[in-house]
């Protein structure tokens, strides 16, 4: 019997249990993205897989067509905040297979182009794309366009580099390989909070030996807040 291909994409998927239906969003995404990469580029839907880890509590598991859907309850370790899911994304990143990850929340979408856009940059271990931001933020797309004098061509590093900036990526704009982030780059540190991110993503792109930024869209922020009556996080709930 032939054996089952090694995973391509592994989606990384914390949850804090409260939002089932962000989390069916979440996860239909990532459906209607591998049926799109299927479509587009020829990509076995065997070769991605979606881990989905709880905080601490087992969290609504909601139907899905992935071939490859796999559910954790983690357990919180002493001293960590909870509701930034650094811990899980972590423990996720050590149990996944694919070779690239993505980094995806629970109250968050990928783009049904994601996949089909990532697939012809793999050779570079960093990949940035571009995420729509409209729900949650005054500006429509992180990271912002990267500044250029039409005088002087500003080189690749270069506009890749401006991108990694407080308040301009987020881990939804990320493919990373493995081998980066979770071999050289120490996992997923929970380094303070809702700072990880950054801090977790000027890591991995300072060690990465190769990146590449893309204009195409790979998600939606906060494609799910508001859908689970009491699942908004802090930031959530301030906005009108």
């Amino acid at each position: 019997m032939p054996s089952k291909p090694a995973p391509l994409f592994s989606v990384i998927t914390p949850s804090v249990g409260t939002r089932p239906r962000a989390l069916a969003l979440a996860i239909a995404s990532v459906e209607a993205a591998v049926e799109h990469a299927r479509a587009q580029a020829g990509l076995d839907p065997a070769r991605v897989e979606m881990l989905v880890g709880f905080d601490a509590v087992d969290g609504q598991r909601p139907e899905s067509s992935l071939q490859n859907l796999r559910y954790f309850v983690l357990p919180r370790p002493q001293g960590v905040q909870s509701g930034f899911g650094n811990h899980i994304r972590h423990a996720l990143m050590g149990a996944a297979r694919g070779s690239h990850l993505l980094l995806l929340d629970d109250d968050n979408a990928l783009a049904p182009g994601a996949m089909a856009s990532f697939l012809p940059h793999l050779e570079a271990e960093f990949i940035i794309g571009r995420i729509d931001t409209s729900r949650a933020f005054d500006v429509p797309f992180l990271p912002r366009p990267a500044a250029q004098s039409p005088q002087l061509a500003v080189p690749d590093a270069q506009v890749a580099e401006d991108a990694i900036r407080q308040g301009n990526i987020d881990p939804l704009c990320l493919c990373l390989s493995r081998e980066l982030a979770f071999v050289r780059g120490r996992g997923w540190a929970d380094e303070g909070g809702y700072e990880s991110d950054f801090l977790n993503i000027r890591r991995y792109f300072r060690r990465a030996r190769s990146v590449v930024r893309i204009d195409d869209v790979v998600g939606v922020y906060d494609a799910g807040r508001g859908l689970d009556a009491g699942g908004r996080n802090e930031r959530q709930r301030k906005l009108p």
